[in-house]
């Protein structure tokens, strides 16, 4: 079976993936598209519309590729319910409707939404050791990570196209394994071969070249032209990584080392729903151009628990931005910061963090020693505080420099402000979870 990666996060490019529905003779298409703070936004979004609370590109990315899947054959798998999975499913029939495609079957994966459940168990702690109970009145959302059991219930049905909300992502992709070979839940060698898969493939090109190139070090021929990856997956659990022939990028040993080793908190055993993975035994072999087989995954059993992600509400973040040029251009950016922060104390700010980069000196490794003098450099000061007025007043004060601090201050930002959405973890007994699973037949639309 082959697998063709539509989507890596949830800004990705859509080409890739129509050239995937066209030409890619894939069987299934995977939209991977839910970050760690997105379910809480489209939580969000859904208190105010009904309707809405599923991926904003959802329509557009089914647009694109609807009318190739469906010629071809092609079954749609998807986090892009993020928060409204039946909304996404109602908005997904509507596409094709549109485009005279006739009656789309959906399923849809729900039960994720485990908010209720969280507020009756405040006993449960969070991941740095505070109960739940600290941060429920804020609480936005909280949702478990499900594996691939659900999905492959929906896929059982017959879909055309599945939508969940949050699941693992390599969940996403070792159900539509599972199902097409029919493994078994506990076939810990074909799990372990799957979830490695799943893992390699979930960030789309981070696997065939992107996030990766760096001239004169790491060379990436045809970086603008992308090829999103294929997974082929055998059903003895054989796994080989390529992409779409004729496309930029490079799968190798290298890139798929990399992205193996990406958020991956424990090589010995990596939690995931379905299995706790174990990858330090994991090689790479070179299997024709652009092809790499990827071997020696373990598999134990999944843990006793789901981990929960929880969106809460943090108070508010204010920023602006000034930039220095010329002769001493660092020095009276920090004179510059210095008066805003003076000015900010003075009429009785107060910030329970606040942090000064030097954009092009000190903003990702510190100002340092014997570091070169850049000629030119932009200030920010952003800080963390609990009300909107102190938010503003550091944006209003640092465009204020135009004329009201050092010499040679320009471009400066309009004051920024914004809510601060937050997320933490914790760990939920998976005996209280129920995921669910509907079909939605399209008949009337």
């Amino acid at each position: 079976m082959r697998i063709g990666v539509g989507a890596g996060f949830s800004d990705d490019r859509v080409g890739p993936a129509v050239a995937l529905a066209e030409s890619g003779e894939i069987d299934y298409l995977v939209f991977e598209c839910l970050a760690e703070r997105t379910v809480a936004r489209e939580n969000l979004a859904r208190t105010d519309n009904p309707e809405a609370g599923y991926t904003p590109r959802l329509i557009e990315r089914m647009e694109a590729v609807l009318p190739h899947c469906l010629r071809h054959g092609i079954r749609i798998v998807t986090n892009m319910g993020a928060a409204n999975p039946l909304a996404a499913a109602r908005a997904t029939q509507a596409v094709a409707q549109a485009a005279g495609l006739g009656p789309l079957s959906v399923a849809t994966v729900a039960g994720d939404d485990v908010a209720d459940l969280l507020r009756a168990r405040p006993d449960l702690v969070l991941e740095d050791g505070r109960p739940i109970e600290a941060i429920l009145p804020q609480m936005v959302s909280a949702n478990a990570y499900l594996g691939a059991g659900p999905i492959v219930a929906a896929l059982e049905t017959g879909a055309q196209v599945v939508i969940t909300g949050r699941v693992a992502d390599p969940s996403l992709f070792l159900a539509p394994m599972v199902h097409h070979h029919g493994w078994a839940a506990d076939d810990w060698p074909r799990i372990a071969a799957g979830t490695l898969a799943g893992h390699l493939l979930e960030c789309s090109t981070q696997v065939s070249g992107g996030c990766f190139a760096d001239p004169g070090i790491k060379e990436v021929p045809g970086l603008e032209d992308l090829g999103n990856p294929i997974g082929e997956i055998g059903a003895d659990g054989r796994v080989v990584i390529t992409k779409l022939a004729g496309t930029g990028g490079r799968v190798d040993a290298a890139t798929c080392t990399e992205q193996l080793l990406y958020e991956m908190h424990d090589p010995a055993g990596y939690l995931t729903p379905d299995c706790v993975l174990d990858v330090t035994d994991v090689g790479f072999a070179p299997d024709g151009v652009n092809r790499i087989c990827a071997t020696g995954a373990r598999a134990a059993p999944p843990t006793s628990s789901y981990k929960v992600t929880i969106g809460y509400h943090d108070g508010y973040i204010g920023e602006g931005e000034v930039s220095y040029a010329g002769i001493n251009a660092v020095a009276r950016a920090e004179l510059a910061a210095e008066v805003v922060r003076a000015r900010l104390a003075r009429n009785g700010h107060h910030y329970s963090e606040m942090r000064t980069d030097l954009i092009g000196m000190s903003s990702l490794h510190g100002m340092g020693a014997g570091r070169p003098e850049p000629y030119e450099v932009r200030l920010r000061i952003a800080a963390r505080c609990g009300s909107a007025a102190a938010a503003r007043a550091v944006g209003t004060e640092i465009r204020a420099m135009h004329v009201n601090g050092p010499a040679g201050g320009g471009g400066g930002s309009d004051p920024a402000v914004r809510k601060v959405l937050a997320v933490a973890s914790a760990l939920i007994p998976r005996d209280l979870v129920r995921p669910q699973v509907h079909l939605h037949d399209g008949q009337e639309g």
